[in-house]
């Protein structure tokens, strides 16, 4: 293993090397030894890690089962309130805005109140704003109350994450994080499949349709009850009784303590700050661009998958179906090869495989339909490969105290891409074709592909105290 610590480079089994600065700025600096050896077991009560895991994993299923639902009966409610482009595209961007604005905002208030609470009231909003989607009867409404939505969506993006990594023992965080994904793929497929049956089958409006997103989020409120506050925050807060119990309850005791490191978390009066500091900017810069080139184009295509599909001359409803079918297999391969393959080479070589996919489809849009049909499959497995890494990756290169800001500040840049290109692919069709729009996402794959290659350091198995480390970030910040 080799450690780098400015211009030296230290070699010694098992170790890491932890580059900060002074907490004021100030000074030159110090790195600090210390053994990190990676765990291979799981401590503590399996039944609480299960449910805590899948009461995460189903909010975060319950966004992509939103978002579904909607890329489903955007067309009909369109006609049906004689909306116009723009607006469609509004309402289809619509919760994504919220996003950019409920990430940050929701992860600011979890890292300065705690986890629990926060996880508790957001799932709640879901509730309320879910079930309002009945009651709509004008395209401004739709808009406002998704926009509501999509802040809810936002903070469950950032309390969600922190909460379940903070618990996970390192051995095992990368494949329970990813279930987060699983869950949303598993979500958007099902609720892709929900709606037309609903819609063509049970011949049920697009206002009933939408509102059953609730249904759901009240399982997952249940789930979420009585569930503890967040160890690692409890520790930063001097909070170490209230820490130690729930430690001694459902993690172990004292052979959690050892693997987890917390003496090594600190806390800093820049508080959301320095995220743009000097020695974190990398860090945020990272996890933003390469987030941003992974959802934009999987949002500009799969929330009008109809739309894209038959201007290609393809069967609507299957090519979505299928589509959404291939991205859910994607992000079970992905969270069951995350801990062998590795993040770094998870998430690079994908980037480069969706770029060449795209590119197929948008220059060679005649192709015959077995083509197209595979290049999307090929696009939709690898995106949701990388997109397990989209919950990974923030949770685990900034620390403790900013953790759930830093995976808010993410997912808003994330959402302004994302939002820009549900909004603009329409449009965009209607000015340079559907071939031309696929080619820039393919532009977007490459950057994020080349930003990834400088900058996503080897975080698996690592402990968040090492992986959080403050400094500049570079692929050998965290030992490989």
């Amino acid at each position: 293993m080799t450690i780098v610590c400015g211009r030296r480079q230290l070699r010694r089994p098992g170790a890491v090397v932890t580059c900060v600065e002074n907490h004021d700025g100030r000074g030159k600096g110090r790195c600090d030894m210390a053994q990190a050896t990676k765990s291979t077991k799981e401590f503590g009560d399996k039944g609480f890690l299960r449910r805590l895991t899948l009461a995460t994993a189903w909010g975060e299923g319950l966004d992509g089962f939103d978002l579904g639902v909607l890329s489903v009966v955007l067309v009909p409610l369109s006609k049906e309130l004689g909306i116009s482009p723009v607006w469609a595209g509004l309402i289809g961007a619509s919760s994504l805005i919220g996003i950019f604005f409920g990430a940050p905002i929701g992860g600011f208030l979890t890292d300065r109140f705690g986890r629990k609470q926060l996880f508790l009231i957001d799932i709640c909003l879901f509730v309320v704003f879910g079930v309002l989607q009945a009651f709509l009867t004008e395209g401004w409404q739709l808009f406002v109350v998704r926009l509501l939505l999509g802040t809810a969506i936002g903070a469950e993006y950032s309390i969600g994450s922190s909460m379940l990594s903070e618990f996970a023992p390192a051995h095992r965080r990368g494949r329970r994080v990813s279930y987060m994904l699983v869950f949303w793929y598993g979500g958007y497929l099902a609720s892709v499949a929900a709606a037309y049956a609903l819609l063509d089958s049970l011949g049920w409006g697009w206002r009933a349709t939408l509102a059953t997103s609730a249904i759901p989020a009240l399982v997952v409120l249940g789930l979420r009850i009585g569930l503890p506050e967040s160890p690692r925050w409890l520790m930063l807060h001097g909070r170490t009784e209230e820490a130690r119990a729930i430690i001694d309850r459902y993690l172990g005791g004292e052979e959690h303590m050892a693997e987890a490191n917390y003496d090594l978390d600190t806390k800093t009066e820049a508080g959301w700050r320095q995220l743009f500091d000097r020695r974190m900017r990398s860090r945020t810069f990272f996890v933003s661009t390469f987030y941003i080139c992974v959802v934009t184009p999987y949002f500009a295509i799969f929330t009008f998958a109809p739309k894209v599909f038959g201007s290609l001359k393809l069967n609507e409803m299957a090519g979505t179906i299928f589509a959404n079918g291939v991205a859910f297999i994607g992000a079970i391969a992905g969270m069951l090869t995350i801990e062998l393959v590795g993040r770094r080479k998870q998430l690079i070589g994908p980037f480069w495989v969706m770029a060449a996919a795209l590119l197929v489809i948008g220059l060679w849009a005649d192709a015959p339909p077995t083509v197209l049909v595979s290049a999307f499959a090929v696009f939709a497995f690898f995106n949701a490969v990388i997109g397990n890494l989209t919950a990974v990756y923030p949770v685990e290169v900034f620390p403790t105290d900013v953790r759930a800001t830093g995976v808010g500040i993410a997912n808003a840049f994330s959402r302004i891409g994302a939002a820009a290109g549900t909004f603009l692919l329409p449009v965009g069709i209607e000015a340079i074709g559907l071939p031309w729009c696929l080619v820039i996402g393919a532009a977007m794959c490459v950057i994020g592909a080349v930003v990834s290659q400088l900058l996503a350091p080897e975080t698996t198995g690592i402990s968040l105290s090492h992986t959080g480390t403050v400094a500049p970030l570079s692929p050998r910040v965290v030992p490989a």
